[in-house]
């Protein structure tokens, strides 16, 4: 086993090196936010989507925009609004009268990068063309059903819910993402930094240094990132102490309505071992999964009225559960 792991471990390095080639382009432009970075390759990596709260300003389209540029991948940014149409997103049927007949003009969703930017103001339809997107890895137009190229990721920035013309996301959607983060205000020696980059007439740019064949190969070897089983089993009893707490001997059931999806415990799984690929290891440790938890269970934990009253966050809850499970 030793032997199998130090082979996976040999295949990381290789991959991870040119990964973190990525970080040094991407670090041209943005500012701080390194967890905001590390979180959007392992969504690339791990092959899963990504959902970012945080107020205007804080380098969000500048970051997918510049690692699209990367990876050397198609990108596109489309800005949801009350009044967009799922024909604005995925495209449409238009008719010609000269041949008599329909041909389908392809929407924005046809990019291996989407920034929804604002997900949260958009209307019910427009969010279910984008589920099956999401989840499909497909769009249906008419009686057409398309796939979408890999590699496939969506990055949704959402306002904080308490702002005027917001609204929650639904639950089914919601789950669909891999990771929630939540991105705050840069401190004050990057914000002098940022400053400064801002004020040049002349703006640094980003190399491309990967293409969509090297991350499909790098997910390869994220894929046979080696997990114990007992890491296996620490990562369900973490995610079934949402449902069950007092189980566990979490005093803590009358705080959660609703506990993390089975996709909690498939992610968590996945997102680990992207975390593992970053840090140059061919093996997961408890530590990875401790690390990238918080953002995977986040969005997936519907806490009660009383735990609102007690202005608890899903946070406060996430932490109580990793200080009590037993780590392997």
């Amino acid at each position: 086993m030793e032997a199998k792991v130090q082979e996976i471990t040999d295949k990381v390095q290789e991959k991870s090196a040119l990964v973190k080639s990525v970080f040094r382009e991407m670090e041209k432009v943005i500012v701080g936010q390194r967890e905001m970075v590390e979180r959007l390759l392992i969504g690339i990596l791990a092959d899963g989507h990504i959902l970012v709260e945080g107020v205007p300003g804080l380098a969000k389209t500048t970051a997918v925009k510049a690692m699209a540029r990367t990876i050397n991948t198609r990108f596109q940014r489309i800005q949801f609004t009350p009044d967009l149409l799922p024909a604005d997103l995925i495209g449409t049927q238009i008719y010609r009268p000269r041949e008599g007949d329909f041909v389908v003009k392809r929407g924005p969703i046809f990019s291996n990068i989407i920034l929804a930017d604002e997900i949260n103001r958009a209307p019910a339809k427009v969010q279910s063309a984008l589920l099956e997107a999401m989840q499909e890895r497909q769009v249906t137009i008419g009686d057409q059903t398309f796939p979408l190229q890999e590699p496939f990721m969506v990055m949704a920035t959402q306002n904080p819910i308490e702002q005027e013309g917001t609204y929650p996301l639904p639950e089914a959607q919601v789950d669909r993402f891999m990771l929630k983060i939540k991105v705050g205000y840069p401190n004050r020696a990057e914000e002098v930094a940022i400053m400064n980059a801002q004020a040049r007439r002349r703006k640094p740019e980003v190399a491309t240094v990967m293409n969509p064949e090297d991350i499909l190969a790098a997910r390869e070897v994220v894929d046979s990132v080696y997990i114990d089983e007992k890491i296996q089993g620490y990562i369900v009893d973490i995610v079934m102490a949402t449902r069950e707490p007092k189980a566990y001997g979490l005093d803590i059931g009358r705080l959660i309505h609703y506990g993390a999806s089975p996709r909690a415990s498939i992610y968590l799984n996945q997102a680990a071992k992207a975390h593992a690929f970053l840090e140059g290891r061919g093996y997961v440790t408890p530590q990875d999964v401790k690390t990238i938890g918080p953002d995977v269970l986040r969005h997936r934990i519907i806490l009660s009225y009383e735990a609102e009253a007690e202005e608890l966050t899903t946070d406060d809850v996430i932490a109580k559960i990793f200080e009590h499970i037993e780590v392997p």
